[in-house]
């Protein structure tokens, strides 16, 4: 288990690890917020249709295989980062990182419980989670503060390094045994979709915290180095890979606490502090306080462990057993669509208007999400047990 561990989290680091680097690719090829969130969002694009497909046939082409292949792929990404010459070579790294994280996340976790005691699943998923969670925040962490710290071509010292450990992943995955299987795998359908019963549910509980807190945190992580710079005027470049640590690491960490237990209150919770952090973090532009920016980015740290936690928990409750994969993957495929929509948007308002006057109009809209679900939930407490016991 810890050799894969030890793999999820290198990927899931080198996944991320970009985002404190915008500024300088920005100054090095005079990209606007624009064309920065294009070349934010290209990563998901990719990602989506690879992840649809890899999760539907990873168990017939051999779980162990796909993750060779995926952390291959992410070391050409790391080469093509470490070499970049041109715009195109960023695009290019960026869809073939976005490629190689697909192809992971469609077998990594069902590899992992493949090569796991039966008796030890629940805490391989459990410790996957929180693995996956704090490598996307400590890979900016790791490539801000190289890129601050260690003068020596900053924008790709970091790469060089990760190469390195992506390596070391590649020799890991070779260690590890080759799953165990039927003999009479089949290529699973591609596909989508939630069962009429729960599609309610599901859509408002489930599919629209994870999209609304995706598109929040993809503000952050698409835009908040340049934020740094340009509105609070702060050229420190290991602030924003910092801030991503406390985002998601944080996050991460913050699913332990025991309190509040019921899953509904616990989702309420998150979402009220993730809609105050997010307002923090405007207010922080507004006053020019770097101080307000991390109060906000804690926040939403909370309510990013907490929302994940509980959305995730019922889109594995509600179905069915025979309806799970499909519907987890349809999960995360809205909770990448925040991703993709809404920062593409930021890009155009931020040129239109400033990026402290979009990311206000952006919140404002994520601020009307998050009062629908709490709306729903208050119907949605009421028959939640009722639901479960039926789905299992």
């Amino acid at each position: 288990m810890k050799k894969m561990l030890s793999i999820i989290l290198i990927m899931s680091l080198v996944a991320t690890a970009v985002s404190p680097l915008f500024p300088l690719y920005g100054n090095q090829y005079g990209l606007n917020s624009l064309e920065l969130s294009l070349l934010f969002t290209s990563y998901a694009v990719v990602l989506l249709p690879v992840l649809l497909v890899t999760s539907a046939r990873g168990a017939f082409w051999g779980l162990k295989k796909v993750t060779r292949i995926a952390i291959w792929l992410a070391i050409v990404a790391s080469v093509l980062f470490l070499a970049n010459a041109s715009v195109w070579m960023l695009y290019g790294a960026r869809m073939l990182e976005g490629a190689a994280y697909g192809l992971f996340t469609g077998v990594a976790v069902p590899y992992l419980l493949r090569i796991t005691p039966e008796s030890r699943s629940a805490k391989a998923i459990l410790l996957s989670g929180i693995t996956v969670s704090f490598g996307f925040g400590l890979g900016p962490a790791i490539s801000g503060m190289l890129a601050e710290y260690i003068s020596v071509i900053p924008a790709r010292l970091p790469y060089l390094i990760f190469i390195v450990m992506l390596l070391i992943c590649a020799a890991l995955i070779e260690m590890l045994p080759h799953e165990k299987r039927n003999g009479d795998e089949v290529p699973g359908k591609i596909s989508i979709g939630v069962p009429p019963g729960i599609s309610r549910h599901f859509w408002m509980m489930a599919a629209l915290p994870i999209f609304t807190l995706f598109t929040i945190n993809g503000i952050v992580f698409a835009l908040i180095p340049t934020f740094v710079v340009s509105v609070l005027e702060n050229t420190n470049l290991s602030i924003s890979g910092l801030l991503s640590l406390l985002l998601l690491g944080g996050g991460a960490l913050l699913q332990l606490l025991p309190v509040p237990s019921h899953p509904v209150v616990r989702l309420r919770a998150g979402l009220a502090f993730l809609a105050v952090g997010a307002w923090t973090v405007v207010l922080s532009g507004q006053e020019s306080s770097l101080l307000l920016l991390w109060i906000g980015v804690a926040l939403q740290a909370l309510g990013t462990g907490w929302g994940l936690q509980v959305s995730l928990r019922f889109a594995g409750e509600l179905p069915e057993a025979k309806d799970r994969p499909r519907v987890i993957t349809t999960y995360y495929f809205v909770a990448y669509l925040g991703f993709i929509v809404p920062i593409g948007g930021l890009g155009v308002l931020s040129n239109m208007f400033g990026m402290n006057k979009a990311m206000f109009v952006m919140d404002t809209a994520g601020m009307l999400l998050i009062l629908c679900t709490i709306a729903y939930s208050l119907r949605f407490k009421r028959e939640y047990y009722a639901l479960k016991d039926i789905a299992v």
